[in-house]
């Protein structure tokens, strides 16, 4: 199109991508109503930990070590690829440049530990003998009761045979009894969309816990996906009835130790903001700090 026809018919506006529920949001709502709305509808800014923007750099030299030749995917790679990847982020977000107002002392010391998560995961597999399908990739599907779906897979493998297996990479410890229900809960998300997608129902679910140097794997089949379904359909529609309402009630558990909002929630005597409305164009995205864990 040429720049006097456009200019005719004025600018080009995008269209709104429809609400969607990704994992992370249908967490949060499961978690605690009210961190779903401080978190999707007031959209309260929270300071990412060390260990988030840890998260966020491990994944990021993970995703750019399987663009490399297969050769060059040892240990020491990672690790060159390390310095510059913090850099670029710190250069994109400008929230990460305080994060260490204690000097690079502390800098560097927070790199080394990132350092010893890149050797956690050379532990759990050899990523010379692997050609992964996708990485970091953004997967969006419609049920057929009308929920849209979309999250983002750290990494999806295939075999020759056409197997599925989706892996996840963890930086924190393999948890226990409650992270180990949401982390289930996060790999059920992918494993519903992929089926949806491709027709196939993923042949193994992977986390890899780094910190600790343990894989979780888990076979789902399509009944149990069949269930998951009709479980988040249960969970948009509590989330747009509240939505409506204004009613997102909070929900106290020994999460909220890790809570960024406590001094808003009425369970710790706080008071919220008013109520915006339901927001537009779109309550389910998720963050890097969201897939960092």
């Amino acid at each position: 199109m040429s720049e006097e026809a456009g200019a005719d018919q004025g600018p080009v506006v995008p269209a709104p991508r429809r609400p969607a529920l990704s994992p992370s949001r249908a967490g949060d709502f499961k978690q605690c109503p009210l961190l779903y709305r401080f978190r999707a509808v007031d959209r309260l800014p929270e300071q990412p930990s060390t260990a988030q923007v840890r998260g966020i750099v491990v994944h990021a030299v993970l995703e750019e070590l399987f663009g490399l030749p297969s050769a060059e995917r040892v240990p020491a790679r990672a690790h060159a690829l390390l310095a510059p990847v913090w850099a670029r982020l710190r250069a994109e977000r400008e929230e990460l440049a305080s994060l260490f107002p204690a000097g690079a002392d502390a800098e560097d010391a927070w790199l080394a530990t990132a350092a010893r998560l890149i050797d956690g995961y050379f532990t759990l597999e050899d990523p010379r003998r692997l050609d992964p399908e996708a990485r970091e990739l953004l997967v969006e599907t419609e049920l057929s009761s009308g929920v849209l779906l979309r999250g983002y897979v750290d990494r999806i493998d295939v075999a020759p045979t056409g197997e599925i297996r989706v892996v996840d990479y963890k930086t924190g410890t393999a948890p226990r009894e409650i992270g180990e229900a949401k982390a289930l809960f996060q790999m059920k998300f992918y494993a519903l969309v992929l089926w949806r997608l491709r027709g196939v129902v993923p042949r193994q679910l992977r986390l890899m816990y780094l910190a600790d140097r343990q894989s979780l794997t888990y076979t789902p089949d399509e009944a149990e996906l069949t269930r998951f379904e009709r479980t988040l359909d249960a969970v948009w529609q509590a989330i747009l009835r509240a939505g409506r309402t204004g009613d997102f009630r909070p929900n106290r558990s020994r999460l909220c130790d890790w809570c960024a909002h406590q001094a808003l929630c009425p369970a710790f005597g706080g008071t919220p903001p008013e109520y915006p409305g339901w927001p537009e164009p779109d309550a389910g995205e998720e963050t890097p700090l969201d897939r960092a864990d």
